[in-house]
């Protein structure tokens, strides 16, 4: 049995011969290796209060040091997210995992602005590639390893190994940073070893799922974002991962020095505890949502983000932590589900030839979505407190949650007629 990356070219094929049991230990090990690698993307979250105060960085700063990231991310996507279903899945996605081990020895290096900057580029440009080649690889070897299933499998792994990774991260970075020697060095240690490891997995047992002739390969180009299924369907998708993005930066990127500023909580383990819970819960939602059709399984995602952000408004205003936490659990889980249900529909309607492109566009826009609301609130708190710009911020994603509901309204509509 083969697998066609492209339904005019017979032959673009799988380049292994069929094995459902090595397929399975493949999935299993993208899986582990796609979690692993977005989690490192999360390790310095507990650690910028320890940054902040070291080399005495504002709140601004930090905002772009977080956004650089998801510039790198952005960048890596239109560069690199697609040039898997030319060059191969495995190939693509060690080189990636091995940008993320090489920023992780930027980040051994002593603190300093331009290392902190120049180690979070370095990872977003390695999870960009990853993002999007891991996400249609598990497609690829869950469809070769059970051929006569569905893809329930997939929509669980993938989205819980990506966002489900981001709260892995934050968590055991906050528990090392903490309790382990060597606070701001510890975490990527451990990360590194790991990851080389994961590499070695992929080597070893991880079979190829593509394998398209030099002869055949089309000419290199940046990844564009084109409209997958109906333009509905796809605003909507686009729309959902935009505001689930956006919802996750925020508790991503300042949570951590609301808790410590705002509430005086000044616990590494609780700003990793809290990233963990808004982005734990949502590997959990997405569990609870497979029993739904993809449609209502966005209204559900849409519902939760819309309560968890007005929550969030009220939390960051009366300064209760408790609300705090509520907020971060409804809107994790309703930003999971989100980006649960425009991952499922987005590959489903892409053709096998792009399926890494059409993820990567899809990521793209997401990763828009974690850098533009999360620098604009990062300006504002150097106007206006920063409670305020929390709440402002909130307001802004439930206007856009509403008209995402509007859009979806739209497409109920069109599949009754």
């Amino acid at each position: 049995m083969t697998v066609s990356i492209d339904h005019r070219e017979k032959s673009a094929a799988s380049a292994e011969q069929p094995d459902s049991g090595k397929h399975n230990i493949g999935f299993w090990v993208v899986t582990v290796a796609f979690c692993a690698a977005v989690a490192f993307s999360m390790v310095p979250t507990p650690l910028y209060p320890l940054y902040a105060e070291q080399l005495g960085l504002s709140s601004l700063t930090l905002t772009i040091i977080f956004a650089v990231y998801g510039a790198g991310v952005i960048f890596s996507l239109c560069a690199v997210g697609h040039v898997s279903d030319w060059i191969g899945r495995r190939r693509v996605l060690t080189i990636a995992i091995s940008v993320e081990v090489l920023a992780a020895v930027v980040f051994l290096l002593p603190p300093q602005l331009p290392l902190l900057i120049a180690g979070r580029l370095i990872t977003g440009l390695g999870v960009g590639a990853i993002t999007a080649t891991a996400t249609a690889y598990l497609h690829e070897l869950h469809v070769l390893a059970r051929p006569r299933d569905g893809v329930r499998r997939f929509e669980i792994a993938s989205p819980a190994a990506n966002i489900g990774g981001l709260g892995v991260g934050a968590l055991v970075a906050g528990v090392l940073t903490q309790w382990a020697p060597w606070p701001l060095r510890t975490s990527f240690v451990v990360f590194a070893v790991f990851l080389v490891l994961v590499i070695a997995a992929l080597v070893w047992f991880v079979p190829e799922t593509v394998s398209v002739p030099r002869s055949l390969r089309p000419a290199y180009r940046p990844q564009r974002v084109s409209v997958i299924g109906s333009r509905l369907g796809w605003v909507v998708a686009a729309g959902s991962i935009f505001a689930a993005f956006a919802a996750f930066g925020l508790f991503a990127s300042l949570a951590p020095v609301f808790l410590a500023g705002t509430l005086g909580q000044s616990s590494r383990f609780l700003a990793g505890a809290v990233v963990f819970l808004v982005f734990g819960s949502a590997p959990v939602a997405q569990h609870a949502a497979m029993a739904l059709p993809v449609l209502p399984r966005l209204v559900a995602g849409l519902i939760g983000t819309i309560i968890g952000s007005g929550v969030l408004v009220a939390a960051v205003l009366q300064g209760n932590l408790v609300l705090f936490l509520a907020a971060g659990v409804l809107s994790g889980a309703g930003a999971g589900v989100l980006i649960q249900s425009a991952v499922a529909r987005t590959v489903r309607a892409a053709a096998p030839a792009k399926r890494g492109e059409a993820a990567a566009g899809l990521f793209l826009i997401g990763n828009a979505g974690l850098i533009i609301p999360v620098i604009g609130m990062g300006v504002a708190t150097q106007f206006v407190d920063t409670r305020i710009a929390m709440a402002g911020f909130a307001g802004a994603l439930i206007a856009l949650l509403v008209c995402v509901a509007v859009g979806t309204r739209g497409m109920r509509d069109a599949a009754a007629r």
